[in-house]
């Protein structure tokens, strides 16, 4: 479960959700730029665990959708050769 936690995407979206706060403890008002911010952060939030959900869903044989990049099929053969060790 590390590995998912620990993606670059996730990270990257948690990092990006860090800038975002710290601007908004600022007095600064709120615009439409930070309105657009708020709202990209949110879609490459929602992307980046989407991915991870793939990615584990994938490894366990599960279906996944069809547009994911994911590949369940190479992801389950690696779970199966990590359990026969």
């Amino acid at each position: 479960m590390r590995k998912y936690l620990f993606g670059t995407g996730l990270l990257s979206a948690i990092t990006g959700g860090v800038t975002l706060l710290r601007s908004a403890r600022n007095d600064e008002p709120f615009t439409w730029r930070t309105a657009l911010a708020w709202l990209s952060w949110g879609i490459t939030m929602a992307l980046a665990v989407g991915a991870v959900v793939d990615s584990y869903r994938g490894a366990r044989g599960h279906l996944i959708d069809g547009d994911s990049k994911v590949d369940r099929d190479k992801l389950f053969a690696e779970r199966v050769k990590r359990n026969r060790r």
